[in-house]
């Protein structure tokens, strides 16, 4: 009998928090999924990175604002490349700043969709197995939108606001049942070169500085560390900054 390899699947597979949380879960003996909406060509240098370092990994690309996506690809994890172990929510919802008046229906919507909804379905999907076994873990990246809105952010601090309830719901329900539940706050800005870098252009090595924005390889580390947390000492919440950032609470 062949014993299949434990699985990290990732849903959000970019170049920074979930590429690199993808790698180090690869190198600790589980096969990575990586799964990502679109760029085919840079999803698959994420996973040769990771095979060709001798690790496992395998991707996917995923629209999660489709119907039965994220459901389909549970199940196709599960019966065909094996149990997932460990599962990370890192899907963002930022669709930028705008006002009242500029925040239409659709994009309202769209941030629901994506930060709220979309988590849903992948506990949904998820628990039933991590239930039978009586383990696993669900970790969910977010944002300091969770914890405080602000002007221009109606979307997407309403949704995350939402991922933060949904993760609480999420624990109280599973927890007991020796399922960890893990709301991750990223409050500050990721060196993820695929989205921040994009933004900013040319200034984004000046924004950098010296430790001035989150490194992905240091989430993944935390990320690591909350998987293989003892259940006598589980962590339900968490958030991250660089030590050049004040935390969401003090920055008025």
């Amino acid at each position: 009998m062949v014993t299949r390899k434990p699985v990290f699947l990732v849903i959000g597979a970019g170049a920074g928090i979930g590429g690199h949380a993808a790698q180090r879960f690869a190198v600790g003996g589980y096969h990575a999924v990586l799964a990502r909406r679109s760029d085919a060509e840079g999803l698959q240098k994420l996973v040769d990175a990771i095979t060709e370092a001798g690790d496992e990994a395998s991707g996917r690309l995923l629209d999660a604002s489709l119907p039965d996506t994220i459901e389909e690809l549970v199940e196709e994890v599960e019966r065909d490349i094996g149990p997932i172990e460990v599962a990370l929510f890192n899907l963002g919802a930022q669709i930028g700043n705008r006002s009242l008046a500029d925040t239409s229906d659709r994009m309202f919507e769209l941030g629901w969709r994506l930060a709220t909804y979309a988590p849903f379905r992948l506990a949904r999907a998820l628990m039933p197995h991590m239930v039978s076994r009586e383990k696993g873990t669900l970790i969910v990246t977010s944002a300091t939108a969770a914890m405080r809105g602000n002007a221009g952010q109606h979307s997407h601090a309403a949704a995350m606001g939402g991922r933060r309830m949904l993760c609480q719901t999420l624990n109280a329900e599973f927890a007991p049942q020796g399922i960890h539940i893990s709301h991750v706050v990223i409050d500050g800005a990721v060196n993820a070169p695929d989205t921040l870098g994009k933004m900013l252009g040319d200034k984004f090595e000046a924004f950098k500085g010296e430790d001035g924005v989150l490194d992905p390889a240091a989430v993944a580390e935390t990320y690591w560390h909350l998987a293989h947390q003892p259940r006598s000492a589980w962590t339900h919440e968490v958030d991250l900054r660089p030590w050049t950032d004040v935390p969401w609470w003090n920055d008025n």
